[in-house]
């Protein structure tokens, strides 16, 4: 499923790059970046499932320093060799001041006024991740004082409530946006930690609207219209009213919710084919390379094929930017992104602390839905 996010956040950038970001079709092409909203939730519902466990007896209390020193090995060092590559060597990111540099390094891009730069500006929704990861032992913290019946119940009101984050009139310098902060995606973050409570509760309504393909279907179909339409926001990169805005991130977390669901919460016995298949695991594994990389490879493809930007050939630009995309992200998995986990591994394995394994006590639950543990 991240492979799939990752490749929609790819067909609305170069949908964009190719001019085809107006008009009825141009709205729907410019929604695939709901994308976001599916990884939002799987960062929700993946790094929540511990702490959904925990509460109820299930397993230890995930332990934070792994969890930190997972999320900084699992983010960091892949992220700052394409922030370095891009700014030192992409035509249009050259010559960036050090505000931008150090902004772009650390992070902290959305806070930090027009320090969004070519070839990075995806990376809004990392560091939106980020203040998340920062923000979850925290959120765990509060929640171990709920009993398990107030959790989903709280969780979800909180989710709710975020959807009005952007009414909240937020003194910012010029060139930074309050609604490209982690709290203005609450409901994102809060449809997987959701879906991590169910995982981990007797099986119920919500788990059979799961279970019935064509009611969430339509819940995803319609969750994307509505995002599309004028409700959430005017087409191309025109600003949307506040109001816009909490519709279309009430359908984000709506349609990613119900593409989620049925995966998490199915029954034991149900294969899912396409996203078990050996090319969408491959994908999957390189998902995070292709988040990061592909703004660099769709500036690559325009000289390749003697085009400019915004001329159309969206179908052959999709495709050569695929093709160098994943290239590039199988070269930063196996260069990178592994090799840097793997010297984790070995060094926890040899500076032991008393944590308890990620791993270790996982719910029947989880691995009943198809997930491995660890994941």
């Amino acid at each position: 499923m991240r492979a799939c996010a990752a490749i929609g956040v790819v067909i609305t950038h170069v949908a964009f790059q190719t001019g085809h970001a107006s008009g009825i079709s141009g709205r729907f092409w410019s929604r695939f970046d709901m994308a976001v909203a599916v990884f939002f939730a799987l960062s929700g519902f993946l790094l929540w499932r511990g702490h959904a466990a925990a509460a109820r007896g299930l397993r230890p209390a995930p332990a934070a320093g792994h969890y930190l020193r997972s999320r900084v090995v699992r983010i960091m060092p892949a992220y700052l060799v394409t922030v370095v590559v891009i700014l030192a060597l992409l035509p249009d990111a050259r010559g960036a001041s050090l505000t931008v540099w150090l902004a772009n390094l650390t992070l902290t891009q959305i806070y930090v006024p027009l320090t969004l730069t070519p070839g990075l500006t995806q990376m809004w929704s990392l560091a939106v991740e980020v203040s998340f990861y920062i923000a979850l032992p925290l959120l765990a913290l509060g929640a171990r004082r709920l009993p398990v019946r107030a959790r989903v119940p709280v969780i979800a009101a909180v989710s709710l409530l975020s959807l009005t984050f952007g009414f909240l009139r937020i003194p910012t310098p010029d060139g930074v946006n309050p609604l490209n902060w982690a709290p203005a995606y609450g409901c994102w973050f809060g449809a997987g930690m959701l879906l991590a409570e169910w995982a981990f509760s007797p099986v119920g309504r919500v788990h059979r609207l799961a279970r019935r393909r064509l009611p969430m279907v339509l819940m995803v179909l319609v969750a994307f219209v509505v995002a599309a339409s004028p409700l959430a926001g005017p087409e191309g990169l025109t600003s949307a009213t506040v109001g816009q805005f909490m519709v279309r991130t009430a359908m984000g977390g709506l349609l990613a919710w119900a593409l989620l669901a049925p995966l998490v919460l199915d029954r034991p016995d149900t294969e899912h084919r396409f996203l078990a298949s050996p090319p969408m695991v491959t994908l999957g594994r390189w998902s995070y390379g292709i988040f990061i990389w592909h703004l660099a490879a769709l500036d690559m493809v325009f000289p390749v094929i003697g085009r400019f930007a915004f001329t159309g050939d969206m179908a052959v630009v999709l495709v050569l930017t695929m093709v160098f995309t994943v290239a590039i992200a199988s070269v930063s998995y196996a260069l990178v992104e592994q090799p840097c986990r793997e010297k984790l591994r070995g060094w926890e394995s040899q500076h032991p602390r008393n944590e308890p394994d990620p791993a270790a006590g996982e719910s029947p639950g989880v691995h009943q839905a198809g997930l491995p543990a660890g994941v």
